[in-house]
């Protein structure tokens, strides 16, 4: 597996990684209505890119394959981490964590799901807060979780 910084070509296939994981593994603890809000069919490309611009943000790499993205803002806020629903348990996410991680020095805070919870319970993360999150008026639950470095 190869990390490596995230490319504008990117960017479509991060989007298509990300819909897919959220409709498939989080749908355990999510309904079919909040992954629709929380993940919708058509994505803005171009937001995206600029937000994957606008952060550190890398890229998990198996052959030709991505199997997983992450990225993290300069104040130590990671945004985003998903692995493709295919390759969950392989290590992906701890590497792709571990990489961001390096990157910051003091609090590290993140807005974890449900599912992604105890993975990060696991890498020391705690939870400040559970809260209540509106997109287009669906209500569904996730942690603000901080981990001192």
């Amino acid at each position: 597996m190869l990390i490596r910084e995230y490319r504008s070509s990117d960017c479509k296939e991060l989007t298509e990684l990300f819909y897919n994981t959220v409709h498939t593994v989080n749908a355990k603890d999510y309904s079919g209505e909040q992954l629709n809000v929380w993940a919708p069919k058509q994505i803005d490309l171009e937001k995206w890119h600029q937000s994957f611009h606008g952060h550190y943000s890398i890229v998990a790499v198996d052959g030709n394959t991505i199997t997983g993205f992450g990225d993290m803002d300069r104040t130590g806020y990671l945004d985003r981490l998903y692995v493709h629903a295919n390759r969950q348990r392989m290590g992906i996410a701890t590497a792709i964590c571990n990489h961001l991680e390096q990157t910051v020095s003091g609090t590290i805070i993140t807005h974890a799901s449900i599912t992604a919870r105890p993975f990060f319970e696991k890498r020391g993360y705690i939870v400040v807060k559970e809260q209540q999150i509106e997109r287009q008026g669906i209500y569904f639950t996730n942690y603000v979780m901080v981990k001192e470095r």
